[in-house]
């Protein structure tokens, strides 16, 4: 942690605290308020943590303001244009962008762990045909702390290696095995001869009946799927893994609980969101009604994919995913799809419009990426699982930061207790 440099004082009761005050590299100084209790009897109320540093970390930083989101200092928009996700999974993992044989390395020792242990298949079937693929993938990556005993010691740095590398690599295929699980089709096994993306959507759409040619482009738009979905700092997903494995659990359990955590509609959800409002608008010469419903304060439609509780002016991550929409969609063509139609003229309403460019409401990555899978023959219920599969390393490389970090300590949110004080217990026959 950087040093302090100044201080803040707080009085209470007429009796004033120092509080010592930190610079990070980049974004606001934070208030060390850890000893605030010890010395003034008093704890902070901050409800979802949003005013809140729980850690110091050197992953990810975003800047709503400027629409900036960096990973170990490169913007994100570079990283997904010129660079590819397992590359930026090392630059997550170890702090710096690979040498040629370093990157050689790491890609070799993903794809040599990308199969899952046969006895696994029998959870599938464990479940009903019309489960979530997220509760499958819960329940799966939870279970994996049951077959991978070498790396389940988080105190063992080269357990925790093992561990981190089984994740990035089984997670495509525990995903392509949820979703042929749920339409009833066998599991395709992954290839060694296969990037990471196309051994991904080869393991979701081929069938032993033909052969399955991975398309170059498609290939393309689901890295950067990967890529643009890879960390996004103390979210809500990241911060779970974090409170989970500050207790000691093993890391499959811990990105299990960032799983579960992403499953909320708030949160990984928000492409689904988009999609089902395009079938709620359902055809073009709608889309005006529903541009006057979410520009009236008093209705409560509100326009799913455009604007971004953390970029308050545009999403960096969009623009590259635009790109990959446009070029997915001139590929399949949209004719015979009227969602993708709504889209792409919702998309163009909106932005010519003043009100959302005023507002700065502009189309986000979860209304490109619901776009791309939508084209690509995914269901909804496969966005979420999806984004999990991207974001795993997010968590792992969070993960790995705060086992490493000597100052961690076991999560210990508090309270502003508001029930009944202490009260004399009556027996039932006298109440």
């Amino acid at each position: 942690m950087a040093e302090s440099t100044k201080s803040a004082t707080l009085t209470i009761d007429g009796k004033s605290y120092e509080l010592p005050i930190y610079s990070p590299t980049a974004g606001p100084d934070v208030i060390d308020i850890r000893k605030l209790y010890a010395e003034a009897d008093v704890f902070t109320y901050d409800p979802g943590f949003t005013s809140t540093a729980s850690c110091d970390s050197t992953i990810t930083f975003i800047d709503g303001g400027k629409g900036e989101l960096l990973h170990r200092g490169y913007p994100i928009d570079q990283l997904a244009e010129k660079s590819h996700y397992l590359e930026v999974c090392y630059l997550l993992l170890y702090g710096e962008l690979p040498t040629a044989a370093q990157l050689e390395d790491f890609e070799s020792r993903v794809t040599h762990h990308t199969m899952v242990h046969e006895q696994m298949h029998k959870f599938f079937s464990g479940f009903r045909r019309d489960a979530h693929p997220m509760a499958i993938m819960v329940g799966v990556v939870g279970a994996m702390s049951a077959f991978y005993h070498d790396s389940t010691d988080i105190n063992d740095p080269w357990q925790r290696e093992v561990a981190s590398i089984r994740m990035i690599a089984k997670m495509p295929t525990i995903a392509a095995m949820a979703f042929k699980y749920t339409i009833g089709q066998p599991f395709v096994y992954p290839r060694n001869d296969l990037d990471y993306a196309s051994n991904f959507l080869r393991m979701c759409f081929a069938v032993p009946a033909e052969d399955y040619e991975v398309n170059p482009i498609l290939s393309r738009a689901m890295d950067r799927i990967f890529t643009l979905h890879a960390d996004h700092e103390q979210n809500a997903s990241t911060s779970t893994v974090r409170l989970a494995s500050s207790s000691g659990a093993n890391p499959f359990a811990s990105i299990a609980a960032g799983i579960a955590c992403l499953w909320g509609p708030a949160h990984g959800g928000a492409n689904q969101a988009c999609l089902e409002m395009l079938r709620e608008i359902g055809t073009v010469d709608r889309i005006p009604e529903f541009i006057a419903r979410a520009k009236d304060k008093d209705d409560p439609f509100r326009l799913m994919g455009f604007g971004h509780r953390v970029y308050k002016n545009f999403d960096p991550r969009a623009t590259v995913m635009k790109q990959s929409a446009d070029e997915v969609l001139d590929l399949l063509g949209v004719e015979n799809n009227p969602i993708l139609q709504v889209a792409k003229e919702l998309e163009k309403q909106a932005l010519s419009d003043p009100y959302f460019a005023d507002k700065k409401l502009f189309p986000n990555v979860d209304f490109y990426s619901g776009i791309i899978l939508e084209a690509m023959g995914f269901p909804t219920s496969m966005f979420t699982p999806i984004f999990a599969l991207s974001r795993t390393v997010g968590w792992i490389s969070q993960w790995k930061e705060m086992i490493s970090d000597p100052t961690m300590k076991i999560g210990r949110p508090r309270q502003l207790y508001t029930g009944e004080t202490l009260r004399d217990y009556v027996e039932v026959e006298d109440r």
